[in-house]
């Protein structure tokens, strides 16, 4: 089904009949990561559906940073997020936006509550405050401080903005109602002290906004029309509102929540994720192992493949996890469409062909694709000396055995028939070398003797070709849900999520190959050039995914 025949989702049919009622002149959304680490494929799901609703409906989408905790926040991931948004095909309107652009009016705006007795400074400690915001079955009890002057919570919020209180001292909070049921309304932190630099406004401050406090109100000061956002954010949406409407904000941005994408074999906690990085178990936030953007890319899934994964989950307001499955069906899918064919033997074997001339070399012509004649034909070099998969030769086998026996045919995939004749091992009894002779009158066609070979194997040249690495990645996790019922998730990391095979020898051609552009090796599986190991001379390749598609074939019973 094509995302135009699809039926239109609720958040469709609400911004469809905002415009015809006039509510809003133009949509206008946004999405607004904060940039403690690296984004992932969950976060694509919120940048298909905020981008693509502002396309879809002639309006605009704002990237802005919500920075509100310089603790830990880092140029690195802002400058990350930025990169993976414009991969996956998405430009925001005019620069890049930070709540830290809005400080000054935010702060102005926590005056606006003292003034209006809406705000007071509390010099309970964090452990206090919890102790008396209650629970989800009791409520919470009035601070001490809840009761001071306007005049004394001016001053005292001056003198927190000016430096003179530590750390954890004291907040500013905003003054609701401890006795209810949703706790995120029992006078919620709207201000607290952070005496450290902040990567976009320096040493300017050393009081800094919630995110609650200030989310709402860098929607309303953009314009923004309808706040989207995943659905634990639901229980937030009546502060959200409560700040709208008690403050002299320019616009009113409504919110509105979907689910949020959850994966099984997955973790996408970012904390979680900087543990592993910490901790070593992947050598950084782009690991191909990782399931952030930047390293998917690196591992070589396109941003097409994700886009096409994001319109398959739809867009609901139920919760649920979806299959990794049906991301890698996405993924091979594009890949089968879209990449270049080539051949890599993974663990060569040396064949000789006796009969063949000592010193030629002919150029055999293979497709770049099985139906995209648009990708250029490929050359490929055929000598005396060839390699194959060890796997791919046996000295005795049965019927079902479709690659090359001894004393049987095969044909190499784009060239001759070849025939088993002799093998040659070392002293420990392994085959190092066999040696066969070839056809020459089967390029393209079966043998003159009408004997059709048993099967068909990929090869490349001994004597030209590209000495490579390999590396076989496999799911990070190998329990379905990692981190359920409050286990420790690294316990499920898959112990062979990676191998690293030395001594591949890749097709000539692939001398040439972009990193993290994707290829089918032949029988093998997606790789592509890796961009961060290798070198020119050995270059690197990542296995994006298999050929077999276990969701697929699921999905047809």
């Amino acid at each position: 089904m094509t995302s135009e025949s699809k039926p239109a989702h609720f958040l469709q049919n609400i911004i469809r009949e905002d415009l015809a009622e006039g509510r809003v002149d133009q949509l206008t959304t946004r999405f607004p990561p904060e940039p403690n680490g690296y984004l992932h494929i969950g976060h694509a799901k919120s940048i298909c559906l905020n981008f693509g609703l502002a396309k879809e409906f002639g309006g605009q989408c704002n990237l802005r940073f919500d920075d509100t905790n310089p603790a830990k926040e880092e140029e690195e991931y802002v400058d990350a997020i930025k990169r993976d948004v414009s991969w996956l095909g998405f430009d925001w309107a005019g620069d890049a936006r930070y709540t830290s652009d809005y400080f000054d009016q935010l702060h102005q705006w926590a005056i606006s509550l003292i003034e209006q007795g809406k705000a007071y400074v509390c010099d309970l400690s964090p452990e206090e405050a919890r102790e008396y915001r209650g629970t989800l079955k009791a409520p919470g009890k009035n601070s001490p401080h809840r009761d001071r002057s306007v005049e004394e919570n001016l001053d005292l919020f001056a003198r927190m903005t000016a430096g003179e209180f530590d750390e954890g001292s004291c907040s500013l909070r905003a003054k609701i109602d401890m006795a209810a049921p949703n706790i995120n309304l029992r006078d919620p932190i709207i201000y607290r002290i952070k005496k450290m630099a902040h990567h976009q406004t320096g040493d300017k401050w050393c009081v800094y906004p919630s995110y609650d406090f200030a989310h709402g109100q860098s929607d309303a000061i953009e314009g923004i029309s309808h706040s989207i956002c995943t659905l634990e954010f639901e229980d937030h949406k009546p502060l959200y509102d409560w700040f709208i409407e008690n403050l002299p904000v320019p616009a009113r941005p409504r919110q509105y929540e979907f689910a949020r994408l959850q994966l099984n074999y997955t973790v996408v906690s970012k904390r979680k994720l900087k543990q592993l990085v910490d901790e070593g178990f992947v050598d950084g936030w782009d690991d191909p192992r990782m399931p952030t953007l930047s390293g998917l890319r690196r591992r070589g899934v396109t941003p097409a493949a994700i886009r096409q994964f994001c319109e398959m989950i739809g867009v609901t307001r139920s919760d649920s996890t979806v299959d990794v499955g049906m991301l890698e069906y996405a993924i091979r899918d594009d890949l089968d469409k879209n990449a270049p064919r080539a051949m890599c033997v993974m663990a060569p074997l040396k064949v000789t062909l006796t009969n063949y001339p000592e010193g030629q070399q002919e150029m055999l012509s293979a497709p770049g694709h099985p139906v995209r004649d648009d990708l250029p034909a490929r050359e490929l070099p055929f000598t005396k000396t060839l390699y194959i998969e060890q796997e791919d030769f046996r000295e005795e086998a049965n019927k079902k055995y479709k690659r090359l026996v001894l004393g049987k045919k095969v044909r190499l995939r784009n060239a001759y028939v070849i025939k088993a004749d002799e093998v040659v091992k070392n002293d420990a009894g392994e085959i190092v070398e066999v040696l066969c002779s070839v056809d020459l009158d089967t390029l393209g066609k079966d043998p003159a003797d009408g004997v059709k070979p048993k099967g068909v194997i990929h090869w490349v040249s001994a004597d030209n070709n590209v000495d490579c690495e390999v590396r076989l990645y496999d799911r990070l996790f190998n329990e379905e849900a990692p981190d359920a019922g409050g286990k420790n998730f690294l316990e499920s990391v898959n112990p062979d999520n990676l191998q690293i095979l030395s001594g591949c020898k890749a097709e000539i051609g692939l001398a040439q190959a972009e990193a993290e552009k994707g290829y089918q090796f032949e029988r093998n599986g997606y790789f592509c050039r890796d961009s961060k190991y290798g070198s020119a001379e050995k270059p690197v390749f990542n296995r994006t995914i298999g050929l077999r598609d276990s969701w697929a074939k699921e999905q047809s019973k």
